[in-house]
């Protein structure tokens, strides 16, 4: 029986162990989106990882949602990143980075010239996000244009280019947690006619012609896609009204692809892994679909990881919280060792605090 702590290749990517370091928001880039310093010490600190998904990083202008989150398409944020990853591999980690666009979860002080945020339709939102008022309601979002998709599936190719240029293994997909791909995906949301709204097929259509693109430019080995069929997002996003069939087409739709991974959050992201008053889901009858590597995620210990691997119900298990307070988690897991107590409101922003100064096992 394979085991948490043994090698495997990922696509194109050589894994030391199965723990993954999930993508995590800290939101302390600085100037221009760019990691600074301190995000080269973080990622250095966690490089025992088996894979470092590091944190959404939106691919255009257009594609933010947040203050001080990182961005992969200047070139100061490709030279700015490229030190967090030439720190990763001396210390033999591989690193991937996720491409994020918002879509509707976004406000208009922190776009370009105050521009509306852009989604797959203009249903409301009662999301909140940070800006430099502090956090403020999004701003009413417009819907994407048909002629404007091909634009943003440059985006994501464009962006993908960058992450290679800058030192990353790979990149993973964001179409999750409610955001512009999964503002696709869901009927609660993706209200449009023609060839990107209606059935399923459609609605997952930009996902698939993006992974294609992104796969295209740096090689499906080097892609992967991360899915959240249940969760709400804080109960930003209502669920699709059939989230069983809409994951199942996905699945199968990206099966073929050859890519590196699928990173599935089950439940709802950083919440229950068995929401209450929805629908069971089966993750196992989603996985039949994609005959690649699974990846699972949400609310993982260590007996619950080991046994997810033991039994095949995954092949790597991403860890998040856990990664914020353990720098040497792999460490602690291999020996069960106690681990550090985590500072639930240093998650966002700020400085070093509750960032790098989590202590190691002497």
């Amino acid at each position: 029986m394979p085991s948490l702590f043994d090698p495997i290749q990922v696509g194109d990517i050589p894994l030391t162990n199965r723990v993954v370091m999930a993508p995590l928001t800290r939101n302390r880039a600085i100037e221009d989106c760019e990691p600074g310093p301190m995000t080269v010490v973080y990622y250095r600190q966690r490089a025992t990882a088996g894979l470092i998904i590091a944190e959404a990083s939106q691919i255009s202008p257009m594609a933010q949602g947040y203050l001080d989150s990182p961005g992969i398409h200047t070139a100061g944020q490709v030279a700015a990143w490229r030190r967090v990853t030439d720190a990763v591999h001396a210390e033999g980690g591989r690193i991937v980075l996720q491409l994020w666009h918002v879509g509707r979860i976004s406000h208009a002080s922190l776009l370009p010239g105050g521009a509306a945020p852009v989604s797959s339709s203009s249903r409301p939102s009662n999301a909140r996000t940070f800006t430099r008022d502090g956090f403020v309601p999004v701003s009413p979002a417009r819907a994407l244009r048909d002629d404007e998709i091909p634009g943003l599936i440059d985006d994501y190719r464009r962006a993908a280019r960058n992450a290679m240029d800058a030192g990353f293994d790979g990149v993973e997909v964001h179409a999750a947690n409610a955001y512009l791909l999964d503002q696709f995906l869901r009927d609660s949301v993706n209200d449009r006619t023609g060839p990107y709204g209606g059935s399923i097929a459609n609605r997952a259509r930009l996902l698939g012609e993006v992974i294609q693109a992104v796969a295209k430019e740096i090689g499906a080995g080097r892609t992967g896609v991360r899915l959240s069929p249940m969760t709400t997002s804080g109960d930003t996003c209502a669920r699709d009204s059939d989230p069983q069939a809409l994951h199942n087409h996905v699945a199968g739709q990206l099966a073929p692809l050859g890519l590196a991974y699928l990173h599935v959050v089950e439940g709802e992201t950083g919440g229950p892994r068995e929401p209450a008053n929805a629908p069971r889901f089966d993750y196992a009858a989603m996985r039949e679909r994609f005959a690649g590597t699974w990846m699972v995620n949400n609310g993982y210990d260590r007996a619950t990881a080991l046994d997810a691997v033991a039994t095949g119900k995954a092949d790597l298990v991403a860890f998040g919280r856990l990664f914020i307070s353990n720098p040497d988690l792999v460490r602690r897991l291999r020996e069960d060792a106690p681990m550090n107590p985590l500072g639930a409101d240093q998650f966002y922003g700020g400085g070093a605090e509750g960032y790098i100064d989590y202590p190691a096992l002497p």
